[in-house]
């Protein structure tokens, strides 16, 4: 058993975050409330975002049965603490594993990285299903005992197939979900209605490099960075706020094959990361732009 483990053997952990104006004695009015109730403080951090007067704050705490309020309790006695400092807050039970949907079309990598991350234990989530406009990757969604929904997307039904989405998105539970390259753009409604809780991502050549074969463009350009773009997803294209980047170098020796190869790396960590740092609720939005507690 690790020292965490021992550390937090019969215990709850939760995660408390927040945001409001800069404003002084936050930071002590909150732990003085998880100290008084007994709320042992197993990571904390905070940031003063200066251009907007903005505070945001993620808090790691265990409780102990017996010891500790119950989390409904907690919740309902902290939200006069927030009232002070007009918080804009939320707890959550680290406990159960958040539900996620994610939507594929016919590239696999994204996909499978995601469900290694997930059966490894280093993303803990939830695959409540996986959908995509193709069936290419139904065997591999069999493989994992994942439900699988094919749902064909043509500008004829493109307004019925996203409502079905929604609905499997209530069906599930899922409370992300994950774009692993869908090859599909989602109307302004969707996107709407997916505010805040759906991740795309892309490689970093657009919006340079738009349409097929980007990898050859960008060869034909010679280019020397590779890159990758997570970012939640938002009726603007490519333009929603920014969760995490990938970089690679690259120089004239690398073939178009080489440089999608490099791409498809860059995808996979800065997608896997995005999703963590989102279930692991350490991502904060402010207009287009993003704080984010690694």
């Amino acid at each position: 058993m690790s020292a965490m483990s021992a550390m937090t053997e019969g215990k709850n952990i939760y995660v408390l975050k927040a945001s409001c104006p800069g404003a002084i004695g936050t930071v002590s009015r909150i732990s003085t409330f998880l100290a008084q109730n007994r709320c042992y403080i197993m990571e904390m951090a905070q940031f003063d975002q200066i251009s907007s007067g903005n505070f945001y704050v993620r808090a790691v705490f265990s409780t102990t049965p017996g010891e500790t309020p119950p989390f409904q309790v907690l919740q309902e006695t902290f939200a006069a603490v927030a009232e002070v400092d007009g918080l804009d807050w939320q707890m959550h039970d680290t406990l159960t594993p958040p539900k996620v949907l994610i939507a594929v079309s016919k590239f696999d990598h994204c996909l499978d990285d995601l469900l290694y991350r997930q059966r490894t234990g280093e993303i803990k989530m939830t695959v409540a299903a996986i959908v995509s406009n193709h069936s290419d990757l139904k065997p591999l969604a069999d493989w994992h005992g994942i439900p699988f929904y094919h749902l064909p997307v043509t500008p004829e039904n493109k307004s019925t197939q996203e409502a079905r989405l929604l609905e499997i998105v209530a069906e599930t539970g899922a409370e992300l979900v994950v774009l692993a390259r869908y090859m599909q753009i989602l109307s302004e409604d969707l996107c709407a209605q997916l505010a805040g809780r759906a991740i795309n991502i892309h490689h970093s050549f657009l919006p340079g490099f738009k349409g097929a074969k980007p990898y050859h463009q960008a060869y034909a350009r010679g280019v020397k960075l590779i890159g990758a773009t997570a970012h939640y997803v938002t009726s603007d294209l490519d333009e929603g706020p920014i969760i995490e980047q990938i970089v690679e170098r690259v120089d004239h020796t690398f073939s178009p094959e080489q440089l999608a190869a490099v791409g498809r790396d860059a995808e996979n960590m800065a997608l896997s990361r995005a999703v963590r740092f989102h279930l692991e609720h350490r991502v904060f939005t402010n207009g287009n732009t993003t704080v984010v507690f690694r």
